[in-house]
């Protein structure tokens, strides 16, 4: 809570000799949006499942490249302009591992991780939702469908670092 990413902490964390590449991706709070001016963020989370979620995210990237570590880091309360909100830092053997395993863990993150985000405006304020969350939520149905989704993933395909690696369908009981 409140607390600034040590940046540097979660690269060392990650770091190691067999690692040839680290791939990170750090959000920060911008200081407008669409014209209006943001003087913070703040974030709220269900904690339990929100590291719940998190792990499973980071076992189907693992699942999915080949991974030395995964860092994952996500503030919760009043984040500045200019400071970080949420860092991924991931090492891996190859650089195609570590940039596209990177791209979807924040990618998955945002969509189905539970942390809440405001935008506090110099005029008011408002709860946002996550682009990624909402298309989620088109994908399960406009009511929201079935609140269970089962990820699988993709043999790696060594050719193109780019290919989706990951497929997320609904489960079925």
């Amino acid at each position: 809570d409140n607390n600034q990413i040590n940046l540097a902490k979660y690269i060392n964390y990650v770091s190691a000799p067999q690692a040839g590449a680290i791939a990170t991706f750090s959000g920060t709070t911008r200081d407008t949006f669409k014209g209006k001016t943001v003087v913070e963020l703040r974030y709220e989370a269900y904690v339990p499942m929100a590291i719940k979620n998190l792990k499973s995210i980071c076992s189907a990237a693992r699942s999915s490249w080949d991974l030395h570590s995964i860092a994952v880091a996500h503030r919760l309360g009043i984040v500045p302009v200019g400071e970080t909100s949420v860092f991924v830092a991931v090492s891996a053997t190859h650089r195609a591992d570590s940039l596209d395993a990177c791209k979807f863990l924040i990618d998955e993150l945002k969509a189905s991780v539970p942390i809440w985000k405001k935008e506090v405006y110099s005029d008011g304020e408002v709860w946002k939702e996550n682009p990624e969350f909402l298309e989620r939520r088109l994908e399960l149905g406009k009511d929201g469908g079935c609140c269970r989704r089962k990820i699988e993933t993709a043999a790696h395909d060594k050719k193109s670092c780019c290919k989706p690696k990951v497929k997320v369908e609904e489960a079925i009981d």
